[in-house]
């Protein structure tokens, strides 16, 4: 078995990896470290989690031991596509090279930029930065880059994603073209293939695991979801992510959970502490002051759960994060690896469970299709819960809907006493009855029937207000009546 000490690192290097706890090196810091420390390019494919940062920092520091910087031409350059990731690497640098005199600095975005000017005046070994720091320190005149000797681009793939290409090939035309490049990705995307074929002199490459793969000590579970209404799926979902995290019990020590949107994430964690949970958000809107505390107590435990965008997917080195919920089936399958790559970190195990929409359902096929296995399909809480509800409440309803069937059959029976009553009735012959029953059936017609016939209604009688019916004569007026005042007089 391969041990560091088999490496060629530098014995202070060793000191520091010693003290850390570590004995043997992962297979791709075992792959990448001794082509790079014989100046050879190197092209670094690996699941995120194996171990990648310290398969060029542990070289590089051996590499930069010897020689001293000068003012504003760094020796070296690493890019990073996030803050978050940035930062890691720069913890790597101070863990590994406690015992080595190098200089480094930090350039990202959040930061005043007086305070890394500083930093880059005086020299520094090791610049690590975002890409578009990195070009706005430069089109300022405040960084030349014709000094730096060791390029490290991490996280290539993620780089693509967040539309930094450009700017990657602008930067690797500022450096030397002497210079040695250390090119690590999770994936081998077509144009992460153009760029590394452009850029990288006959690369070693070091490909330790089958492309886009998630780590065997990861249990993957997802929930297909579907909304009662399409105005309650959202609240329905957040309860679902609610009950998923309670069944998961004293399991569920901490855990991030992952939106494909910066709002989503504001209103879930909102939702959660809503309903008593330790939680925190975390995306490229919030102020990097507030980031930092987040991921910081995160790490140190005093926060149980983290919920991220996309941009603490890579970057966030938490060894014992226990779980990992998508709230969201990620927009790019590559990213589902890499967000549930923060949980079953070095060996341990972890469990990822994805909720996933009608509409996701293609993304979720496309994620499956990537990692080449099939998810186990976990069954959704709320709908369970709902069907025991329903079966409890299965005979109150039953004793409710009898006196509803009671009331019909009285009604309809007494429809058909009614209509016995009018069939056994006897007939009446005179005008006056004839008038009156005419008028008494009027409001049982239909609406047509009455409309039709309105102008007959209107001829044999018509509702005051007072709702008293007024009777007509019929079709013969009296002879009283038809005599005129004076014969009436007379007579």
């Amino acid at each position: 078995m391969t041990k560091f000490s088999d490496l060629n690192l530098n014995s202070k290097v060793l000191k520091a990896i010693d003290e850390a706890g570590y004995e043997t090196p992962t297979p791709i810091q075992a792959g990448a470290i001794p082509p790079a420390l014989e100046g050879r390019d190197v092209l670094g494919i690996a699941q995120t989690g194996t171990g990648k940062t310290a398969s060029f920092t542990l070289p590089l520091i051996t590499q930069l031991a010897r020689g001293r910087a000068r003012a504003r031409m760094p020796r070296s350059l690493v890019l990073c596509p996030t803050r978050e990731l940035a930062a890691q690497v720069a913890e790597n640098f101070d863990t590994y090279s406690k015992y080595v005199k190098l200089t480094k600095a930090l350039l990202i975005g959040g930061v005043s930029f007086k305070e890394q000017d500083i930093l880059i005046d005086k020299g520094v070994d090791v610049l690590i930065a975002t890409p578009g720091r990195l070009l706005d320190h430069f089109e300022r005149g405040k960084l030349i880059l014709n000094d730096v000797k060791v390029m490290v681009v991490d996280e290539a793939d993620r780089m693509l994603d967040m539309g930094f290409i450009p700017d990657i090939e602008r930067i690797f035309g500022l450096t030397p073209f002497t210079r040695q490049t250390l090119f690590f990705s999770a994936t081998m995307a077509p144009e992460i293939e153009r760029i590394t074929n452009t850029f990288l002199s006959n690369p070693e490459r070091i490909e330790v695991a089958r492309q886009a793969t998630a780590s065997e000590t990861i249990e993957q579970g997802v929930v297909m979801f579907k909304g009662s209404r399409k105005d309650r799926e959202a609240s329905e979902k957040r309860k679902v992510l609610r009950m998923l995290i309670d069944g998961e019990g004293e399991k569920c020590t901490n855990a991030i959970i992952f939106c494909n949107r910066k709002t989503d994430v504001d209103i879930v964690a909102k939702s959660l502490k809503k309903y008593g949970y330790d939680a925190a958000p975390i995306h490229g809107d919030l102020d990097q002051s507030q980031r930092t505390r987040t991921l910081d107590g995160f790490r140190a435990g005093d926060l149980r759960i983290l919920v991220a965008s996309d941009v603490a997917a890579r970057g966030l080195d938490v060894p014992s994060v226990s779980h990992v919920f998508n709230f969201d089936v990620p927009g790019h399958p590559e990213d589902y690896v890499h967000r549930i790559g923060r949980t079953g970190r070095a060996g341990r195990e972890g469990k990822a469970i994805t909720i996933c929409v009608p509409r996701d359902e293609k993304q979720f096929d496309a994620v499956e299709k990537l990692i080449q296995k099939e998810i186990t399909r976990f069954d959704n809480p709320l709908k369970t819960t709902s069907t025991a509800a329903k079966t409890t409440d299965a005979a109150p309803d039953a004793v409710e809907e009898k006196p509803k069937s009671t009331r019909s059959r009285s009604r309809s029976s007494s429809s058909r006493t009614k209509a016995d009553t009018k069939t056994e009735a006897p007939v009446e012959t005179t005008t006056e009855a004839k008038n009156a029953s005419a008028v008494e059936e009027t409001p049982k017609t239909t609406s047509s029937r009455s409309r039709s016939s309105s102008s007959r209604s209107r001829s044999v009688g018509r509702d005051d207000r007072g709702g008293n019916k007024v009777v007509g004569l019929g079709e013969h007026t009296p002879t009283f009546i038809e005599k005129s005042f004076e014969e009436r007089m007379a007579s």
